[in-house]
């Protein structure tokens, strides 16, 4: 799979690898900033009673 990601990529290795960096950056972004605080609060170990 990852292979045949790779050689969708345009340019040569290098642009490549930039490319993949950027893309596994906005992944990692849009995980924290909205994906995961979504989950968070439907949680259920959020409503601790002590």
């Amino acid at each position: 799979m990852y292979a045949a990601l790779w050689r969708a990529l345009p340019g040569p290795w290098p642009l490549k690898l930039v490319i993949t960096l950027v893309l596994v950056a906005a992944v990692f972004l849009l995980l924290m900033e909205v994906v995961f605080p979504w989950v968070t609060t439907l949680m259920p170990y959020n409503d601790v009673a002590v």
